[in-house]
């Protein structure tokens, strides 16, 4: 783990908010921080690792150390690969704020089985929660929805359905765009919505070396596609800052918005910007 330049200052700054509604915080990748009115503060996806260079090369700040947060309800994966489950990003928080850890099955199966969490961190294995799509419950003053995503490349990918008096907020994790969003945009009134986006580059095979053309992320229209059919009244792109030769840019998705009811706006965040429902 590479230890951050940034300091303290970001945990501490949603240490000390006191948001009206619900504060976001992006944390580069697909990272988010949410803290609502009443002071629940919950994690998805942090990552705080520098990815396996020179396959994969992280372009952007570590934002802070796992070791300087304070306060966490819980923390939530999406799915099981590195960049959403990864024990020195997560585990020390778990082990420092005694949060709960939700994910689905094959994330657990990473904490548990590969990354042995509980003898490495300090992590009881209570704090480890199985999520399937369908299930909701309370954190805090929060209601989290467990919900279907579409994501090829992960072996089960989940996403979570934020509500909360002030509004409501999705994370879709890596998903792209499919028939089922429809029906997810009539269910829920989807205030502020995190969609991961990047471009088609070309990454190193594993085994080979050779690089291969790689699409992980939507493109400028399937997350469009994706945000119109769950009838975002904002979307929030993500994954773009991330990985080299996989980088995008979110403010050509203006271009793409035009011509759709949704998403209504766009919400462009830096690593490190803080948006509010």
């Amino acid at each position: 783990m590479t230890r951050s330049d940034w300091g303290e200052w970001l945990p501490r700054a949603v240490e000390s908010a006191d948001p009206d509604t619900v504060a976001v915080w992006y944390l580069g990748c697909n990272g988010c921080i949410l803290k609502g009115s009443g002071g629940t503060t919950v994690a998805i996806d942090p990552y705080l690792g520098t990815g396996d260079p020179p396959r994969t090369i992280r372009m952007i700040p570590v934002p802070f150390d796992p070791g300087d947060v304070n306060e966490m309800d819980a923390v939530f994966a999406t799915h099981e690969h590195t960049d959403h489950t990864h024990g020195p990003s997560q585990a020390p928080i778990l082990a420092s704020t005694g949060a709960s850890f939700y994910a689905p099955d094959d994330s657990l199966s990473v904490a548990l089985d590969d990354e042995e969490w509980p003898a490495n961190y300090d992590v009881d294995h209570d704090q480890l929660v199985e999520v399937a799509e369908g299930e909701a419950f309370a954190v805090g003053e929060f209601t989290v929805h467990v919900e279907f995503a579409h994501d090829p490349d992960s072996t089960h990918p989940v996403s979570y359905v934020f509500e909360h008096d002030s509004g409501t907020f999705f994370h879709g994790g890596d998903t792209k765009p499919h028939p089922e969003f429809d029906t997810l945009g009539e269910r829920y009134d989807i205030d502020l919505g995190v969609l991961a986006f990047g471009a088609i580059g070309n990454i190193d095979d594993k085994e080979t070396g050779e690089p291969v053309r790689t699409r992980w992320y939507s493109t400028e229209n399937e997350v469009i596609e994706a945000a119109s059919d769950l009838r975002f009244d904002r979307l929030l792109p993500t994954h773009w800052d991330m990985w080299k030769g996989l980088t995008a840019d979110p403010t050509a998705l203006h271009h793409h918005t035009r011509s759709y009811d949704h998403p209504r706006s766009l919400a462009i965040a830096e690593i490190g910007d803080r948006v509010d429902l």
